[in-house]
């Protein structure tokens, strides 16, 4: 089988089932694994802002560019259709969840019908952590490695199963912002993800999606704890952000106890398995005291 992944979550998954040497068609986002991208041609590109050398994009720019090219009707992201039509696909998985997030269902679909190609096109729109787990097994069974994904599944579950499952009397109060300048409250699987780790989600609501929201609502949400978790950066980018945060916003926030910054690229804005490991750094945060200090790959101490 010929496989051409159009979300860095879904080629995660696949290499993870044992379907990685299928993969002919990744994005320029695909990076875990991180051979995934020399292994597979990359097919899409993206119009956002990106760093030139010491010039990098802030999230203001990066938020105004994409409010501006969503606004004109134009599309975030490019499939390359010479490469798509070079790589003989019998199946393409892609999403229709975030215009933001990756390349249109719509777009996929008319390029293989320019093209002549048969090959068959897996949809993946997980709104819940739930969804996220039935979505590897979806992608196991289209990839004929069903078993493979059970398994992984099964793990996972069992991980999740360790965890408190929802906030106890007297849990934490947690925000996760989802972007910085301008903040943006969480929305789809996030709020689970602080619930089952045992904190009270303050900001944001689970399985709808994330909405831009104002640093005095977020002060109303009366968080404990701030998660600033910025979609597409990872944990480097997001640590910085958050210092930025705490000469701004957060320096004087009332009730703030604690501001950690995490890797949201690998285990929040990725609906694959390793949101479970951002699970479980996030019940470390909450409760320390049970789970001990998170995993310092996934989560940092900034305040």
């Amino acid at each position: 089988m010929r496989i051409v992944s159009l979300l860095p979550s879904a080629t995660e998954i696949l290499y993870a089932v044992g379907a990685g040497p299928d993969v002919v068609g990744v994005t320029f986002e695909c990076d875990e694994p991180a051979r995934a991208r020399t292994d597979a041609r990359v097919v899409s590109t993206s119009s956002l802002p990106t760093a030139h050398g010491q010039d990098v994009p802030t999230p203001a720019e990066i938020d105004a560019a994409v409010r501006a090219r969503l606004e004109a009707g134009e599309d975030l992201y490019h499939l390359d259709r010479g490469a798509l039509a070079d790589l003989d696909a019998d199946l393409v998985v892609t999403q229709d969840l975030c215009a933001v997030c990756a390349v249109d269902v719509s777009e996929v679909r008319d390029a293989l019908e320019h093209l002549g190609c048969s090959a068959q096109v897996l949809t993946t729109d997980p709104h819940t952590i739930g969804q996220v787990l039935e979505s590897i097994v979806d992608i196991g069974r289209a990839c004929g490695r069903e078993p493979a994904a059970l398994d992984l599944v099964a793990g996972l579950r069992r991980r999740l199963e360790a965890l408190p499952g929802a906030p106890g009397p007297g849990a934490r109060r947690v925000a996760v912002l989802e972007w910085t300048d301008p903040p943006f409250a969480p929305g789809h699987w996030v709020p689970e993800m602080v619930e089952v780790a045992g904190g009270l989600n303050v900001l944001g609501s689970a399985g709808a999606r994330s909405v831009a929201t104002t640093w005095d609502a977020v002060a109303a949400s009366a968080p404990d704890v701030v998660v600033v978790a910025p979609c597409g950066f990872d944990l480097a980018t997001s640590a910085r952000l958050t210092r930025e945060l705490l000469d701004g916003p957060l320096a004087a926030m009332p009730g703030v106890q604690q501001v950690w910054a995490v890797d949201a690229n690998a285990s929040y804005a990725r609906p694959g398995p390793r949101i479970v490991d951002g699970i479980e750094a996030l019940a470390a945060i909450v409760d320390p005291g049970r789970w001990g200090p998170p995993d310092a790959g996934l989560a940092e101490h900034c305040r």
